[in-house]
């Protein structure tokens, strides 16, 4: 589906809308026919696009009111206010949905994302969403003080507060028509969009950069970076290093357990190791996660930003390939909102160029370079796919491209079946619980023959950029 670029250089604007439109052509076409492709090896690793930080279980909305959406459908009363999600490992968060009409699914996972994964990332009005969340309930716990600065003379009830800064956030989230039907909420929220003001996106509670290494045995692969909002990290090499003799090292030499925000982790793979092999290391912490982060589920559940943290558990994984001879790759992905795709990064440390095959197209790269491709996708497209290379190495990626609302979309709303349930307000419009916890039957779950539609075939792999790296030793 994505026309072919050789030696993996930028196309032009032409180009790019051509590829697109040929992905778009020959999406349609396999969707006509149910094809199923892409899973790729079954011993492949697999890679979703979660970047470190957080992951949690969303447990439904804890404290709301209600809110009236306008539009051509006529009114509709919706539930708006906070989300509480579970974390792994123990925590909890508190969120605000910015994806209005999108249902959100009972007990998804969610994991903390950067805003350029999601409808954020092309959102004009992000930093004031998050502003709102700094200013607001539940960050801003003395109700009286809160109500004192919306002009509100009858105080605030938390499910007000609550109420009226989610409104606030749809208004600039999803450019919605939407009021508080409680009037103090309805005031808040007036004074929030009003005052709201552009703050910068916060830092991931936890990432490693690069998230994959390559090079040779007896080298020290990496180095890995740490960035964290924490003060230390744990850092646990993969249950069976020992038995490879691998260990994690610092830019001494030394084995480390723990880690600070700005360290450079390292793998110190013995010359004696296998021929080819590959490794892995985890970090983790206790802290409380920015506010403003962004948090997106797989399972096409509603767009969540983080509103409030206990003390939660955060973790991130790098990986480590490595062979004493030939090409030695490393490959990572990133969604890319801004271009509705997925960033493919391959670096390759070895001597000779390393020639991966996506879909039946071939593409090269030339040792000591890394290159980014960008691969073109449908918005709520499912994909699967394995890049495979030299020595038995395999590498999956699978995931749903999530990056506009339903408004961005399509201008419609999505029928949930979903507690607690709506009234409508005024018109004819459906049954209509937008913003509350469930399950629905009208929800595109995409699945099964949706798999990696968008990658079959080859009608245009569009690479964005590349750089020239030296190899590291």
């Amino acid at each position: 589906m994505f026309a072919s670029v050789s030696a993996l250089s930028a196309p032009s604007a032409h180009g790019r809308g051509a590829a697109r439109l040929a992905a778009a052509t020959l999406v349609s076409g396999l969707l006509a026919v149910g094809v199923l492709a892409g899973a790729g090896s079954a011993a492949a690793d697999e890679t979703t696009q979660t970047q470190g930080g957080a992951t949690a279980t969303i447990g439904g909305l804890k404290t709301y009111g209600t809110a009236v959406i306008h539009d051509a459908g006529g009114d509709q009363e919706v539930s708006a206010g906070l989300f509480e999600m579970s974390v792994e490992g123990g925590g909890t968060l508190q969120t605000y949905c910015v994806d209005l009409h999108t249902p959100t699914q009972r007990d998804a996972k969610y994991h903390e994302t950067p805003w350029s994964g999601t409808s954020l990332g092309t959102n004009k009005d992000a930093g004031k969403i998050s502003w709102i969340l700094q200013h607001s309930y539940p960050q801003v716990n003395d109700l009286a003080s809160l109500a004192g600065k919306a002009g509100i003379g009858g105080g605030l009830s938390e499910q007000d507060a609550a109420a009226g800064t989610q409104v606030a956030i749809w208004r600039y989230s999803d450019g919605a028509d939407v009021d508080a039907l409680d009037p103090e909420a309805e005031k808040l929220a007036d004074h929030l969009f009003k005052s709201a003001r552009a703050v910068p996106e916060p830092k991931a509670s936890l990432t490693l950069d690069p998230p994959a290494v390559s090079g040779r045995p007896g080298e020290l692969l990496g180095p890995v970076t740490v960035h964290t909002s924490a003060e230390g990290v744990t850092v646990t090499p993969q249950a069976d290093a020992a038995l490879s003799g691998v260990r994690i090292v610092g830019k001494d030499g030394k084995t480390v357990t723990s880690a600070t925000n700005g360290s450079q982790l390292f793998f110190d793979v013995p010359a004696e190791a296998a021929a080819t092999g590959s490794s892995a290391l985890t970090v983790q912490a206790s802290t409380t996660v920015p506010v403003g982060r962004a948090l997106t589920s797989d399972s096409r559940s509603q767009t969540q930003i983080l509103a409030g943290s206990s003390e939660s558990t955060v973790s991130a994984t790098a990986n480590a390939t490595w062979a004493t001879q030939g090409a030695v790759p490393a490959l990572s992905a990133t969604k890319n909102c801004a271009e509705g795709a997925l960033d493919i990064t391959a670096t390759n440390r070895g001597d000779e160029p390393f020639t991966f095959d996506l879909m039946g197209l071939e593409h090269t790269i030339p040792a000591g370079e890394s290159k980014t491709v960008t691969i073109p996708l449908q918005e709520d497209q499912a994909y699967d796919f394995t890049i495979n290379g030299p020595g038995g190495f395999a590498q999956r990626f699978t995931g749903v491209l999530d990056c506009r609302t339903q408004t961005a979309t399509t201008g419609t709303t999505v029928q949930t079946l979903s507690e607690p349930s709506p009234a409508t307000v005024g018109g004819t419009a459906p049954d209509t619980n937008l913003a509350a916890t469930g399950g629905s039957t009208a929800t595109p779950l995409i699945a099964g023959t949706a798999i990696a539609l968008v990658v079959i075939g080859g009608a245009a792999l569009v690479l964005l950029r590349g750089r020239q790296e030296p190899p590291q030793s």
